[in-house]
């Protein structure tokens, strides 16, 4: 059995019954280094094999390898396995090397769009997009025309992956591109560590964002025209009469 398992966070309070149970029933635990370092004080008696980032193929080749063999096998993924995660390369690796799909299961995690937002307040009361901001394996082209599109919806947009050591003015590229839409005075918030140790968290104007520096650990958020900044919360009206 090979699950792809969806960790949230990384703490246990953010790990779902379903994920305990399965990392419990597994023999061997792949992963991202961070990933299974986030994890492995809750589960040391656990065999683990891990591999450094832009390794995903290699983690999920050998997830299906161990599996196979007959082993009980959870691939990790920090928030949802699904959600910028590896459900998607596993399904297709599987159908490539004849691994019965039936033999796999995807368990649901905790989000960052939704473990960021709880910290923040409310601010996907209403719909909402989720859009990555790396072009490692999308062209920056691509992720515009998405974030233009956003924008003239007037939905309050989730950023992913909003900057890193080498993409340091993504975010102020994507900030540029919403103000051809909202205007300054739009409220936005960020999360910084969402449910890990160092957590930090702020709001302020989209024109306040624009020159923000954020990492791969952060999760920006970006309002649309119901979005208020209340008692230092930050919240979208759903459109009920207060």
């Amino acid at each position: 059995m090979l699950y792809v398992v969806g960790i949230g966070p990384g703490g246990p309070a953010y790990i779902t019954k379903e994920a305990d149970d399965a990392l419990w029933e597994s023999d061997l635990i792949v992963g991202y280094t961070a990933y299974v370092d986030l994890i492995k004080p809750y589960y040391p008696q656990k065999e683990y094999f891990y591999t450094p980032m832009r390794q995903e193929k290699e983690r999920c080749e050998k997830a299906l390898q161990e599996s196979q063999k007959g082993r009980c096998v959870a691939l990790i993924c920090s928030g949802d396995s699904a959600v910028y995660g590896m459900a998607a390369l596993v399904y297709e690796l599987a159908n490539k090397y004849s691994f019965p799909q039936g033999q796999i299961e995807v368990i649901a995690g905790v989000t960052a769009a939704l473990s960021g937002g709880a910290v923040l307040g409310a601010p996907l009361t209403n719909d909402f997009i989720t859009i990555s901001l790396s072009d490692l394996l999308t062209p920056w082209e691509k992720i515009e025309k998405r974030i233009l599109a956003a924008a003239a919806s007037d939905t309050v947009i989730c950023l992913y992956n909003p900057g890193s050591h080498k993409r340091k003015e993504c975010l102020k590229k994507a900030c540029e591109l919403v103000l051809s839409y909202q205007p300054e005075t739009t409220v936005c918030g960020y999360v910084r560590n969402i449910g890990r140790e160092g957590q930090t968290y702020g709001i302020m104007s989209l024109k306040e964002l624009k020159d923000f520096e954020a990492d791969m650990l952060t999760m920006v958020f970006i309002g649309n025209s119901e979005t208020i900044h209340l008692d230092g919360k930050m919240i979208t009206k759903r459109g009920y009469h207060v």
